[in-house]
């Protein structure tokens, strides 16, 4: 069973900067050939993912954070991370890891919370 452990939310400023790690554990699952995911989750909304990475290294992004967001992988870590730089207080919520099609047991998440 894989285990996805999602860290380094806080509380930060708009304009702020963050960067959230998510790390994957569990016997059978190949992190190095998985396409992986940010989602987020805003109060009273639908869970989006925001942004992507593909086993090959390619990345996409919501448009709302193009230009802003970028997440690296570093596959001897098996861990997907989430750099977010100029922050806005629309994005706060709970950021989540999985697969892009999100077909992985969800983790705890982390909460952001961008103040304005």
């Amino acid at each position: 069973q894989v285990q996805l452990v999602e860290s380094g939310g806080g509380s930060v400023q708009a304009g702020g900067s963050l960067r959230l790690s998510c790390a994957a554990s569990g016997s059978g699952f190949i992190f190095s050939i998985a396409d992986m995911g940010w989602y987020r989750q805003a109060p009273g909304k639908q869970r989006e993912l925001v942004a992507g990475i593909f086993r090959n290294g390619s990345t996409n992004y919501a448009e709302s954070v193009k230009g802003r967001f970028t997440i690296p992988r570093d596959n001897a870590k098996r861990t997907v991370y989430l750099q977010m730089n100029s922050l806005k207080p629309e994005e706060t919520g709970v950021y989540y890891c999985n697969s892009i099609r999100g077909t992985l047991r969800w983790g705890q998440g982390t909460q952001i919370t961008v103040s304005s």
